[in-house]
């Protein structure tokens, strides 16, 4: 008989979905979707699941481990106090409690979250990755010397495409400056500016702890696109619905890929897994030229879970429903050994 849980899901305390989602549109369910997914799916597999909303006040976290006793916490908290960095603190305080949890460890998390710190450690490891220069909040803009317009401003820290948009290509020194006071103004926090790689948009689930699998490559599609406008993934491609729908967009298994392709994504990404000491589950966003060339933009690690996002449907391509999805990541959860399983007890 298969072992019953105790899983607490961790979230944010204004995602916590309502007890009757019957009536509620898509767009109304949004917020909150993966966090309604992954506690049906833990219910579905027959494990007792609560939910748990924090915004800034770990002691809400402490009681209750300390009152439901979790075999697991399964975090889909993405931020801590607003802040998107505060995400990896909240995992080490939950090995300083000693508690199981799924996800990526605390050092994996900084370092995917850090942008610019990833794309040095991928440069170091001669890893294909956009040359890249950061300019610091508070600091002259100064055009980069070394890179090659155009370039893609983005901020070095939020995720989920945040702050981008077409004009976060720019062209010319003008519009860089321009671009990089915006991020500046509404994030609070560096900006990067990485060369623009022209070409198809492609991402590849990763699952695992010491050792990974990777599930099929997969592709946004820009159907209904206005010639010329840069494809990428904006705010507005990622989140707005009506605008997915009026162009088209699709997810879909990467299709037609030129011959080694496909082999040479997944060697990447094996590789970016270990350097960046990743573990649970991960995506990676990549980019791949006409000619065949492979660059990998961003590691996402904790990537949305909701059962209709990228992560999911690639998982489900590989023959993995979305309850054996979540119940590969509890158990994987369960079987990381950070540090304090291995100190002595007392």
């Amino acid at each position: 008989m298969k072992r019953k849980l105790r899983v607490l899901v961790l979230m944010h305390e204004d995602l916590v979905p309502p007890q009757d989602v019957s009536g509620l549109s898509q767009a109304e369910m949004a917020p909150f979707k993966t966090e309604y997914d992954v506690l049906w799916a833990v219910g579905e597999l027959g494990h007792q699941a609560r939910a748990l909303g924090v915004h800034d006040d770990l002691s809400r976290l402490r009681d209750a481990i300390h009152d439901f006793r979790p075999h697991v916490t399964f975090n889909v908290l993405e931020e801590f106090h607003g802040v998107t960095m505060y995400g990896q603190a909240v995992i080490s305080y939950l090995e300083l409690m000693r508690t199981a949890y799924t996800g990526c460890n605390p050092r994996g998390l900084m370092l995917a979250h850090d942008k610019l710190l990833t794309k040095k450690i991928l440069a170091y490891h001669r890893l294909p990755t956009p040359k890249a220069a950061v300019f610091p909040l508070g600091v002259k803009v100064r055009a980069p010397r070394k890179l090659t317009y155009p370039l893609i401003v983005k901020s070095t820290f939020e995720d989920a495409s945040l702050g981008i948009s077409q004009a976060s290509v720019v062209h010319d020194e003008a519009k860089l400056v321009e671009r990089v006071h915006f991020m500046h103004e509404r994030f609070g926090t560096d900006a990067l500016a990485e060369e623009f790689v022209e070409g198809r948009e492609l991402y590849i689930g990763l699952l695992g702890n010491r050792r990974v699998e990777s599930f099929p490559v997969w592709e946004m599609k820009f159907n209904k696109w206005k010639e010329g406008a840069p494809r990428i993934a904006t705010e507005k491609v990622k989140w707005d619905y009506k605008y997915q729908l009026e162009h088209d967009i699709q997810t879909e298994a990467a299709d037609a890929l030129p011959p080694g392709v496909e082999r040479r994504i997944q060697s990447i990404a094996r590789q970016v897994w270990k350097v960046l000491g990743l573990s649970g589950y991960a995506r990676l966003d990549l980019r791949l030229t006409e000619d065949g060339r492979v660059y990998v933009i961003e590691a996402n690690a904790n990537p949305d879970l909701a059962h209709d996002e990228d992560f999911a449907k690639s998982a489900a391509a590989a023959g993995v429903s979305y309850p054996q999805l979540i119940e590969r990541i509890l158990n994987l959860g369960l079987s990381w050994r950070p540090k304090w399983k291995d100190a002595p007890a007392g």
